[in-house]
């Protein structure tokens, strides 16, 4: 088992295989430059797998594939197997932007994948085109079509933008409810690599929105990792993402490692220890050891609801958010 200081239990590792992304999204990576790790850099799906390994035999029961964007990288299928293979009973998500995966998503779901989170910020070709900086609205749809035809559990992730997409947070939600999807509404995280000329809605806002829309009450007892469930009349299903509340760490479970090795105890937060050497000199007892190392050091908040000027100088597209 693998607590922390604060008493938390960590159950749930995210693992980034890549920091590419095909999206520019404001709230992201607005201005980098597309550019390419070099592959030696990067954990291999084996070396990856070697070190999962070591998070599931120490109490692991969750992983979710992330990025930068997790489809970009080829044959992602093999390391969903390699995990599913190893132990059926670990949740197996990803998170993705659902660009590439109308080609993709049956053999994701064979492999083991057991659900996907997929980011949509806008039903509108021209607000999706603002925010992602690229024309992908239809492509994206049709990512979700795939996911759900492929049987696997979906839910739409989206930042609400002011002045951007405040507009849809209605029509967003009776997309999701329409699909069986659960949409969450993810407040967006200030971060150093976003575009410096966007702000957020917070989740009261967006809430009182969709009051007007429809009838619901909060179901937040229910633990759903970061999120805040609600339920409409009809039993339909949404959450927030609330980073900015001061309770918003109290139950946090997670890890993430980078597609170089990274391991990381806080979102937030710069600082990590690096597992690569020790996994790749097969020194699983090094990894075992740098794995409790970040625990141990886990910090007990993340620092956007100390003051609104907090900006994190975390890059989330090397991390996943």
């Amino acid at each position: 088992m693998l607590r922390d200081p604060f008493g938390r239990e960590v159950t749930y590792l995210r693992v980034s295989v890549t920091e590419r992304c095909n999206f520019r999204c404001r709230y992201c990576m607005a201005e980098k430059p597309f550019s390419w790790v070099p592959k030696e850099n990067l954990l291999s799906y084996e070396e990856l797998f070697a070190f999962i390994k070591i998070g599931i035999d120490s109490g692991i029961r969750k992983i979710r594939i992330t990025g930068g964007e997790p489809t970009t990288r080829e044959n992602l299928d093999e390391l969903i197997s390699m995990i599913h293979t190893y132990a059926p009973e670990v949740d197996i998500g990803l998170t993705s932007n659902g660009y590439l995966l109308p080609a993709i998503a049956h053999k994701l779901k064979r492999a083991g994948l057991k659900r996907i989170n997929i980011s949509l910020d806008s039903l509108e070709t021209e607000t999706l085109h603002y925010i992602a900086q690229k024309d992908v609205l239809s492509q994206v749809l049709k990512g979700i079509e795939a996911a759900v035809s492929a049987g696997l559990s979906v839910k739409i992730n989206s930042v609400i933008l002011r002045g951007i997409n405040e507009h849809e947070i209605t029509t967003l939600f009776d997309y999701a409810k329409e699909i069986g999807a659960q949409i969450r509404y993810i407040e967006y995280m200030e971060n150093s690599y976003a575009s410096n000329t966007i702000s957020g809605l917070r989740s009261d806002e967006i809430l009182e929105t969709l009051s007007h829309h429809t009838h619901f009450t909060s179901v937040s007892s229910i633990k759903s990792g970061p999120a805040n469930l609600y339920e409409t009349s009809t039993g339909y299903r949404f959450g927030t993402i609330e980073p900015h509340r001061h309770d918003f760490c109290a139950t946090c479970d997670r890890l993430r490692l980078s597609a170089e090795g990274d391991l990381i105890g806080c979102l937030y937060f710069e600082g990590a220890k690096n597992i690569k050497e020790a996994i790749r000199c097969g020194d699983t007892r090094e990894a075992a050891k740098i794995l409790a190392e970040v625990v141990d050091n886990k910090p007990e908040k993340n620092l956007w609801g100390v003051d609104t000027n907090e900006v994190s100088s975390r890059a989330f597209y090397r991390t996943g958010g």
